[in-house]
């Protein structure tokens, strides 16, 4: 492929990295500490056209590649973790279906206002014992007259106290596979539990959701029973992708931070990046996360033009996450006392970035991923 922006591309990320340095940077601190979530800077999001990048013009979006959007959506984590979970989740899996299956009436009055930033989707796949092993879901929906009723508990629901309507993935018919159902928040039986207190990304809300004997109308039943799974092998590459963007981004975050800091802070008459214990740290931070960008960005290409790239995207994401992981580790090093000091954004960086490990499968799992892939 050919690594070299595009205008087009190069203008995404100018606007984007703008945008960050000058609306996200100077908030970023009190989102975090207000633990809310960051609903101003998520409607003018919407208002930029970011949660319509990937989705067609004659559905009220840009047609933008996946490249553009890893590029915009790199340059949103560097400023907030918690605004790219909140805005990623809205621009792809808490939307990606509605458009995907939805019928006119739900792509009019949920998925439209959802790209305009008026109304918040979200995702329900995991539960208390069902993590990474999706065949474990015990969400059950069972057919009565004109519709499903849905029984089950959800975890880890991203934006789940904000969300006006939720994917909800449960097994269905007598073969009990997984199938879609879209949920709407004032739906009977359907409840929002308690808030899970996060070490970061904490403006951005995650919950439990519980549904007892929730009625979903047939109308929003989004797939043939059991057919669930095979519209969501459609996106996990493109979710371990744009998780690899978040990474990037953030580890891009703390490493600005160091070099910072770095040339500002003085022992024994010089700045300290001027010794070479700090430049070895900041020179390996870099070439890693340029090296996890690179590979995030070849893995885009392959997805962007229907080639395979399951083994890749897997790659991406474990690299990416792991190499931002340890920037930011080493970021807060260099910092030393000032890296453990709630003053500093680092901290904040560093606590955020963990984030990206859970996102698009675990280190673990997606190391499974690839060995099986040489196998094949």
């Amino acid at each position: 492929m050919d690594f070299e922006l595009s205008q087009e591309q190069q203008t995404v990320r100018d606007t984007f990295a703008r945008f960050c340095d000058e609306r996200i940077n100077p908030q970023a601190e009190a989102i975090d500490e207000a633990h809310e979530f960051p609903w101003e800077l998520f409607r003018e999001l919407g208002e930029l056209g970011f949660f319509g990048m990937r989705y067609p013009e004659d559905a009220g979006g840009s047609a933008m590649d996946l490249n553009s959007f890893c590029l915009a959506l790199t340059e949103i984590a560097r400023g907030s973790m918690s605004l790219a979970g909140a805005v990623a989740m809205q621009s792809l899996m808490g939307t990606k279906f509605l458009h995907m299956l939805g019928n006119e009436d739900i792509r009019n009055r949920l998925f439209a206002p959802a790209l305009a930033g008026e109304k918040v989707g979200a995702i329900c796949m995991t539960e208390p014992n069902a993590g990474s092993d999706l065949a474990g879901i015990s969400t059950s929906a069972t057919k009565v007259e004109g519709g499903y009723r849905l029984n089950g508990q959800k975890m880890w629901v991203t934006s789940a106290p904000v969300a006006d309507f939720f994917t909800v993935f449960a097994k269905a018919g007598e073969a009990g596979g997984l199938t879609i159902f879209l949920v709407e928040k004032d739906f009977e039986g359907l409840a929002v539990g308690r808030a899970i207190e996060k070490m970061g990304v904490r403006a951005l809300p995650t919950s439990e959701l519980a549904m007892n004997d929730c009625f979903v109308p047939d109308s929003h039943c989004l797939c043939a029973e059991g057919e669930g799974s095979r519209h969501l092998r459609k996106l996990l590459a493109e979710i371990r992708i744009i998780t690899a963007a978040m990474a990037v981004g953030g580890g891009r975050g703390a490493l600005n931070e160091a070099v910072r800091y770095a040339a500002e802070r003085k022992q024994f008459g010089k700045p300290i990046n001027r010794f070479q214990a700090i430049q070895l740290k900041l020179a390996e931070m870099a070439t890693e996360l340029e090296a996890a960008e690179q590979l995030l960005h070849y893995a885009a290409w392959l997805k962007q033009n229907d080639r395979p790239c399951h083994q890749q995207s897997a790659m991406a994401k474990l690299f990416a996450s792991e190499a931002a992981v340890k920037a930011c580790d080493q970021a807060a090093r260099v910092l030393a006392s000032y890296g453990f000091a709630m003053e500093y954004p680092v901290q904040r960086h560093l606590r955020d970035i963990r984030f990206t490990l859970i996102g698009g499968g675990t280190s673990e799992i997606l190391k499974l991923i690839i060995a099986k892939e040489l196998s094949a």
